[in-house]
């Protein structure tokens, strides 16, 4: 078998751009002079590099920050033979209603920001320049209940491809196993014990623009495991191949096959390819995937590969804080590793179809996925929301997001709207179905579901539509106990939980559980003027609940399949309960800067087995005030509390309880924890009065990243006192200076109420942290970074950049 020249060429389309901020008609055109306008690399976010401003359209609740109209060029040579060939030009997102133009010629609009879509180019390019255009237009405000960000901020891709070839997400691969340890059969006799066959059913379909529409070819399936060797190979007979047809293949078999699950993501890899009657493979195409099996059971909850579990997820949205909403692969993994360490399993995309690459990479590290297409329907939730385009692209958005997401092992779950207003009406019976059925169509292996919020049945027209495979609840933790009497039979998830709010490093000492606000209707007056909300874990909004209050109710009942925590991170946007300045959330488990706040240890202490003990708060206060200081702990027995060597007693959780509690009249010296099981010491926990700011500290979470244009080293700046420790109110202004082959992507210190610009060589500290992210260039050498700041001593550190690095696996 021989190989055309590359048959499909895909090549990235997102360097050498230039971009406009404002509306430019005539930059359309291909003659239009845009000389002086700024060049860049995509991704790009134009509304993170702005200013802070309360006055800006899209309001505190979408990030405070400007949105907009701008224009984007870029002039490229077509691709070698495109006269014969099928270009194809790839966006992975614009925020939003983008439309496009080639040489003047008008390609179409997309209005939805969070979709992914293409367009054939082919018949309008020429031979030398070409020139492409593309309008933003993200003016119409408010649009978003959080932070949307502003352009083309996904990748672009540019596609070459024979004018007969495999469609654009036209590979899909059902998979999954029979097992002897579940007593299963093949059609082949009885499995014993321990032995597993797994079963592929890919499916291709095809474009035929070929002039000869007569001409047959064969279609070649081969699999391909994780360390390069092919463990399965099919060819399908000599066929003619017709234009937006398809065809697909019934039950490969593997033998003992790697089975893909959270603790152990193996994958494998699908290449379909198709072969001309002279042997030549004249397009191939592949996809990655996992071999394994899930289910919902409305009485024992989930399960993964015969395994039940609980679903131990949070609510993601799409922003990168100082990133903004510009994809960075190194990023979104820093946000995943941070989740994977407290234990989380599965992420839900907060309100919509996510970037391909952070499915990559939910599919590469373990997580499970409910992958959500829209916020609203027909029915509005702002002004010039997606309301307006559902009625004519709802359709064309849910299957792309299930086309383009469907092979996707992390995904077990298609979730078609979040807390739709459409619930409370009968127009919402008919849209459920419809939409249910889009997804079905393309894709039965996984159960669709709607997060709902009205919990009266009958009440409920989505519900009432009887098409949801599983009931998803949003809040409402109270209702988890008797939702089988309520639902008998019926599949149950907590869609969204807890609304927690929390300020990291800030601690009061009420030992009541607050709501702020405390409804819907009364004005929120009960904050402080530190815009802070305490990390005690004791505030949570009116709909919601504290993280302790939720977590004990949803690991107490087997068919509570799971939960998904709003949210792991704090976000851009929605800096409810608080007015102006906040302008980011308070919901986070992390603060935007990526900084755990203390409720990350208590889920840490439930979700994971590793030993963990942490107390709180800092040891900084006023002499002889009383203090409540907490411990979340596992793996031991008991925790005892000493203060300058002296015992202040042992505390055990009874019951129910998530953590153990002293009242401790402070003085200066050193809180010191120590858990023990069955009489041993298991780990020992320190916190100790620190006293001035005195120096800086510089924390690389990696020392050697790529000289690729796009790695990314994240900073972490600590202000200590003389003896090394942080301190807890400490917020000098560092200043930063780089030198080498990098930059300074952005900065940030977590607080929500902070206007300093992200695209800044400064930062204040916010309780004695901030951060600075670090960018490669495409050049080898160091990157140095050096962190001053006035009355501290100051400090450097030196970032490797290299064309190649080894990473963990």
């Amino acid at each position: 078998m021989t190989a055309t020249p590359e048959p499909r060429i895909r090549n990235s389309f997102n360097k050498d751009w230039k971009f406009f901020l404002g509306d430019e008609p005539n930059a359309k055109s291909q003659a239009y002079n845009d000389l002086k306008w700024r060049k860049l690399t995509l991704p790009h976010d134009w509304s993170i590099e702005e200013k802070f401003d309360e006055k800006n359209p899209a309001k505190p609740e979408g990030g405070g920050l400007p949105t907009g109209i701008g224009w984007y060029r870029k002039e490229f040579i077509a691709p070698a033979n495109f006269k014969d060939r099928l270009i194809t030009v790839e966006f992975d997102g614009v925020y939003k209603n983008s439309e496009v133009w080639v040489n003047g010629e008008y390609l179409g609009k997309r209005p939805y920001g969070y979709s992914s879509f293409s367009y054939e180019i082919s018949k309008f390019l020429k031979s030398g320049k070409n020139i492409i255009a593309v309008k933003v237009d993200n003016s119409a405000q408010p649009d978003s209940r959080w932070y949307s960000g502003s352009g083309i901020y996904r990748n672009v891709w540019l596609t070459s491809t024979a004018k007969v070839s495999i469609s654009q997400h036209g590979l899909f691969v059902e998979s999954g196993f029979v097992s002897g340890d579940f007593g299963e059969s093949t059609d082949g006799g009885t499995l014993k014990p321990g032995q597993k066959v797994g079963y592929i059913e890919p499916h291709v379909s095809f474009i035929n623009k070929s002039s000869d529409k007569t001409k047959k070819y064969k279609i070649e399936f081969s699999i391909i495991n994780r360390e390069g060797k092919q463990v399965l190979k099919h060819l399908l007979e000599e066929d003619i191949i017709e234009d937006n047809t398809g065809k697909g293949v019934s039950s490969l078999l593997i033998s003992q096959p790697e089975i893909w699950s959270v603790e152990r993501p193996y994958l494998y890899t699908l290449v379909a390819k198709i072969i001309d009657s002279e042997n030549k493979i004249i397009d191939e195409q592949s996809t990655t995937f996992g071999i394994r099996r899930f289910n919902f059971d409305a009485i024992k909850g989930f399960s993964l590969n015969g395994k039940p579990m609980k679903i131990l997820g949070v609510c993601l949205h799409h922003d990168l804080g100082a990133l903004g909403a510009a994809v960075n692969v190194r990023a979104i993994e820093r946000q995943l590793e941070i989740m994977k360490k407290m234990g989380v399993n599965a992420i839900r995309t907060a309100h919509n179809p996510p970037a391909p690459e952070f499915l990559d990479l939910c599919d590469k590290m373990g997580f499970l996925v409910m992958d959500e297409a829209f916020d609203m329907w027909a029915k509005k939730k702002n002004k010039n929301d997606y309301h307006l385009n559902f009625p004519e692209w709802h359709k064309a958005d849910l299957e792309d997001m299930v086309k383009r997401d469907r092979n996707h092992p992390s995904i077990i779950l298609w979730s078609i709207g979040n807390e739709i207003r459409e619930q409370f009406d009968s127009t919402g019976i008919a849209i459920t179905k419809e939409l249910v059925k889009i997804v079905k169509n393309l894709d039965n292996t996984r159960p669709v579901i709607s997060a709902l919020t009205e919990t009266k049945a009958e009440k409920n027209f989505i519900y009432q539509a009887k098409a949801l495979d599983i009931y998803g609840l949003n809040y409402n933790h109270k209702l988890y106990q008797d939702f089988p009497k309520n639902y008998p039979g019926v599949k149950f998830l907590a869609t969204e939980t807890t609304s927690a709010l929390e300020t990291r490093g800030f601690y009061d000492t009420a030992d009541t559980i607050r709501r702020w606000p405390k409804d819907g209707k009364t004005k929120f007056t009960a904050g402080n003027k530190e815009w802070s909300a305490s990390a005690y874990d004791n505030v949570s909004a009116y709909w919601g609940s504290t993280h302790e209050e939720t977590w004990k109710e949803a690991k107490k009942y087997d068919h509570v399949s799971g939960l998904f925590v709003w949210t792991g991170f704090d976000y851009l946007g929605e800096p409810l309960p608080y007015p102006w300045p906040a302008r980011s959330s308070y919901f986070g488990i992390v603060d935007l800067a990526g900084f755990p706040k203390d409720s990350y240890y208590m889920y840490q202490s439930e979700w994971t087995n590793k030993p963990v003990l942490h107390i709180l708060p800092h040891w900084n206060w006023e002499k002889g005030k009383s203090v409540e200081v907490w411990a979340y702990y596992n793996n031991a027995d008991e925790v005892e509390l000493y203060l300058n060597g002296k015992s202040l007693g042992k505390k055990s959780k009874q019951g129910d309880d998530l953590h153990v509690l002293w009242n401790v009249n402070f003085e200066p010296g050193i809180l010191k924890a120590v858990s023990r099981k069955n009489g041993k010491e298991v780990l020992v926990r320190e916190v100790k009065t620190a006293g001035a700011p005195a120096k800086i500290e510089l924390i690389a979470d990696r020392k050697n990243i790529k000289a690729d244009g796009k790695d990314l080293s994240f900073i972490t700046v600590r202000i200590l006192d003389a003896t090394g420790n942080v301190v807890p109110n400490a917020d000098n202004l560092v200043d930063f200076k780089v030198e080498g082959n990098g930059f300074i992507a952005g900065v940030d210190n977590g607080f929500q109420a902070s206007l300093e610009p992200f695209k800044a060589n400064y930062r204040k500290a916010f309780h004695g942290l901030c951060l600075t992210i670090l960018q490669s260039t495409e050049k080898t050498g160091t990157i140095k970074l050096r962190a001053t700041s006035n009355g501290l001593s100051p400090s450097s550190i030196t970032i490797n950049t290299a064309k190649q690095i080894k990473r963990k696996q």
